[in-house]
C-alpha cells in the first residue's frame, strides 16, 4: 500500500512513504518455512539506558492495522499497537545494559540483545528479518534489511514492541533518579540532558564509552578531593564495648 501523498509534497518533489507489508513473511509461508519472526532494537544512539530488541510472529489471520515503523507513529499511536501485538502475535524482549554496550561496544551489544530475543520466542522461527545492515547468529536463516522497520510487518512490530518497551522503562527510571528528564527525552542527548548531567553528574545508567557522559567523569574526576571527615564509629563495636 502506499499512502497518497499532499499536494505540497507532490509539488515539491518528496517521494510518497510506502507502508511496510507482509508479502516476504507470505511468501516464506507459501513455501512451507514457519514462523518467521521480524526483529527490531531501540535506544542506540542514547547517553543513558538499555538497548532494548525485540522479535515478533505475526499471526497471518490477525495482523493488527496500522503497523508501521514506529518513527512514523505518535506516541499514543504506538501504545495502542503495542497492546494489540501482544494480545495477537507471538513476542519476546531482551535488553543490552550500559555495562554491556561499555564492554562490547554498541552494535554488537544491540545484535547480542536481538539474538537473545529471537532465541526467548516460544517456538523457534524457521527464518528471521532484520532491521538494519548486520545479520544475527540464529540457528535458522535470516535477512538484514536496512530500512527494514518501514518494509516489513513483522519489523515494523518489533520495531513498536522495542520503543514502547524502552520508553516504559525510561520513564520508570525517571522516578528513580529525578531530576534527568528521562521520561522527557528517554536518555538522549538533547540540551536538558545535558544540563542535567553537568549539574548532577553521570549515573550507572549511562554509557561511559558515549563522549558526552565520558567528559562528565572527566569533570568529575578533575574536582578536588573533600576534606576527609572522622569516620564514626560503628555502633556494633560501641555495644561491643559497653
Amino acid at each position: 500500500m502506499i499512502r497518497a501523498p499532499s499536494k505540497s509534497a507532490a509539488k515539491k518533489g518528496v517521494k510518497p512513504v510506502v507502508a511496510p507489508t507482509f508479502s516476504r513473511e507470505r511468501a516464506l509461508l507459501k513455501r512451507g518455512i514457519w514462523p518467521v519472526a521480524g526483529c527490531d532494537e531501540a535506544g542506540r544512539g542514547p547517553l543513558a539506558g538499555p538497548v532494548v530488541a525485540a522479535a515478533v510472529v505475526l499471526d497471518p489471520k490477525r495482523i493488527p492495522k496500522g503497523l508501521d515503523d514506529s518513527k512514523r507513529l505518535t506516541a499514543d499511536k504506538r501504545e495502542a499497537l503495542f497492546e494489540e501485538i501482544c494480545a495477537s502475535a507471538a513476542v519476546a524482549v531482551a535488553y543490552a545494559s550500559p555495562a554491556r554496550i561499555e564492554r562490547d561496544n554498541i552494535l554488537q551489544a544491540s545484535l547480542w540483545a536481538l539474538g537473545r530475543a529471537v532465541a526467548a520466542l516460544p517456538e523457534p522461527p524457521q527464518h528471521v528479518f532484520v532491521d538494519g545492515r548486520d545479520k544475527i547468529i540464529t540457528p535458522c536463516g535470516c535477512d538484514a534489511v536496512i530500512g527494514g522497520d518501514g518494509l516489513i510487518l513483522s519489523i515494523a512490530a518489533a520495531s513498536i514492541i522495542a520503543k514502547v518497551a524502552r520508553d516504559r522503562l525510561m520513564c520508570r527510571l525517571a522516578d528513580e533518579l529525578p531530576g534527568y528528564g528521562f521520561d522527557n527525552h528517554k536518555g538522549y542527548g538533547v540540551p536538558e540532558h545535558l544540563a542535567a548531567l553537568d549539574r548532577l553528574g553521570p549515573t550507572k545508567h549511562h554509557r561511559r564509552g558515549f563522549a558526552p557522559v565520558a567528559a562528565a567523569y572527566d569533570r568529575l574526576a578533575a574536582q578536588p578531593a573533600a576534606p576527609a571527615l572522622e569516620e564514626a564509629p560503628d555502633l556494633f563495636d560501641l555495644a561491643a564495648s559497653a
